[in-house]
């Protein structure tokens, strides 16, 4: 689904929705307080990074979860991924091996271009699979209101021009859980993108994540834009600022499994206005192989700053066990 209007909103009928559901909210907090009190977590033999948030989707964690994988790479490790793999209809771990978006899900299919990658709805026997599989390091997509798995190091992602949206807990804001205890947990905040939302009380380290395109760029190109990701238009952000000249941005819902006749219709469309239909590398593995033709797709990378405070995390974390 698509994120609903009332929580980026402050007009009179958004503030009586929100109120409306903030009772539901806050027992949804309450729920992740009790679980992460009464968690006994299973503690893996090698050190463990979540890459998580407190907001429901969109804040880009997968592209920071790989740029982490891909700097433990180069320090010598073996990483691999862990992720619950939305989306798809695994029901035990398994490692991603020519695997369909039906059955692990969209992001799998990513993070294992990178890194072996495990899918699994309960993470301590993930985690376990990983380490039978020759992991020395798990790096966690997703999973910082998961207790079932501990970890040595948790960074929680925040889209720095949205924040916290309303400040609300889910179904009346988008958060996941009161961003006060959820950033008590976080050994680090990654800023991601432009802005200075406030952290409250958080005083630890704070990282800045910006998008580095890596592939073709659009820059003077007409095109087409569609996305079902969580926010949509930071895609559509990142051609505007890369020079493309956007015709029309198209959101879908998050994780959106394209159709033939969505297809149909995207290309009739770039045919009529004369342009370049564009997706992200997340959108075009739920775009069936036949009909992939005719779509180009936007390859960014994560680039996290300041570096000494990176790699003084990365060593944290490879000193962990």
């Amino acid at each position: 689904m698509l994120a609903p209007d009332f929580w980026d909103r402050n007009d009179a009928w958004s503030r009586i929705k929100t109120r409306a559901l903030a009772p539901i909210g806050l027992i949804y907090g309450a729920t992740v307080r009790w679980k992460a009190d009464r968690a006994t977590p299973y503690r893996a033999p090698v050190p463990v990074v979540c890459v998580g948030n407190i907001t429901a989707g969109g804040t880009g964690k997968t592209p920071i979860a790989i740029a982490i994988a891909r700097a433990l790479i180069t320090r010598g490790r073996r990483p691999f991924f862990l992720t619950r793999g939305y989306g798809g209809g695994a029901t035990v771990p398994v490692l991603v091996d020519g695997h369909r978006v039906r059955e692990v899900g969209d992001e799998p299919l990513l993070l294992a271009r990178v890194a072996p990658t495990v899918v699994s709805r309960q993470r301590a026997a993930g985690a376990k699979l990983a380490v039978e599989r020759g992991a020395d390091t798990i790096v966690m997509d997703d999973g910082h209101q998961n207790f079932s798995l501990a970890k040595d190091l948790s960074l929680v992602v925040v889209d720095a021009q949205y924040g916290f949206g309303n400040r609300h807990v889910l179904p009346a804001g988008p958060l996941r859980e009161p961003v006060g205890p959820g950033l008590r947990r976080a050994d680090a905040v990654v800023l991601a993108g432009d802005g200075s939302p406030s952290l409250g009380d958080y005083r630890g380290p704070v990282l800045c994540a910006q998008l580095r395109i890596t592939g073709r760029s659009f820059a003077g190109k007409r095109v087409i834009a569609f996305a079902g990701i969580g926010r949509p238009a930071k895609f559509f952000d990142t051609l505007r600022t890369d020079g493309a000249e956007v015709v029309a941005a198209l959101p879908f819902a998050d994780h959106y499994r394209y159709t033939e006749d969505d297809v149909r219709q995207l290309a009739d469309r770039a045919r009529d206005q004369n342009a370049q239909l564009v997706t992200t590398e997340k959108d075009v593995v739920r775009i069936p192989d036949a009909l992939r033709t005719g779509i180009a797709v936007l390859s960014v990378d994560a680039v996290l700053t300041p570096a000494v405070e990176y790699e003084r995390l990365l060593d944290r974390l490879c000193a962990a066990r």
